[in-house]
Order: C-alpha cells, then structure tokens, then sequence
C-alpha cells in the first residue's frame, strides 16, 4: 500500500489523461468549468458521506471521506498546485496553534481546539496557485 497520495493521484491522473486535458490549448477556454465540475464533485461526496454517517453505514462513510480526499488532491494537481508544498505550509501553521476553547464554537466533548496565539500566521501559498488565478 502506498503512502504517497500525491503520486498516486499523479498516476491516475497520467493513467485517464487529465494533465494532458488539462495541458491542450483547445481546453483553455473549459478551465473554469472543469474547477465548478470539481467542486460540485467534492460537494456530491460530501453529501453522500454525511448520508452514509446518518445511515451508519461505515463502508460508504471511509469510501467517502477517501474520494474527498482524492478529488480535492487532483483538483490542486490539475491546476499545477505544488500540493505537498501546500500541505507543509498547511501543516507548519496548524501546529503553530495553541489548545484552547473556543466560546464560538462548543465542544460538548472536551476536546481541545486548535487556537491561534498572538502573532500567528496564516498559510502563505504565495507563488503556488498553478494556473487556480486565471480560472476563478
């Protein structure tokens, strides 16, 4: 079983050709659509994973939460997204935060929140928005 998510959603994407799609002059003008596409997908998944958490059906609910996590991934990969890159940046900052409360939000199981001390700072994904900019 592979680790590595980024390359093997690379590979099923070289496998069914969506950078080559993605790469064609004559699809440029598609883009956009392409993006809602995606995130209308990533919505359908979501839906079907909050049915299958209200069917307490866990196959369905793992089968869910995974294709979240692809779709998303070859969204970011086909639009030239450094996505590991993305993900430090992510990770860099979230682990800067502080375990706290949060009154906003109630937690009536006591986990801890994640909160952003004095000083912290967002992600930056500063030169690595793939060509994301000129299709949204």
């Amino acid at each position: 079983m592979s680790s590595n998510w980024v390359q093997d959603i690379t590979d099923m994407q070289e496998k069914f050709g969506i950078q080559e799609w993605m790469e064609d002059p004559a699809n440029r003008e598609n883009l956009f659509e392409f993006l809602r596409f995606r995130m209308d997908f990533l919505k359908e998944e979501w839906l079907e994973s909050n049915h299958a958490f209200a069917c307490a059906d866990p196959e369905e609910l793992i089968d869910g939460h995974i294709d979240i996590c692809v779709i998303a991934i070859g969204t970011l990969l086909a639009f030239g997204v450094d996505v590991e890159k993305a993900w430090d940046e992510v990770h860099k900052a979230n682990m800067a935060k502080q375990v706290g409360t949060k009154p906003e939000r109630p937690n009536p199981l006591g986990l801890p929140d994640l909160m952003k001390p004095e000083g912290w700072e967002n992600p930056s994904h500063d030169g690595n928005h793939g060509n994301l900019t000129d299709n949204i």
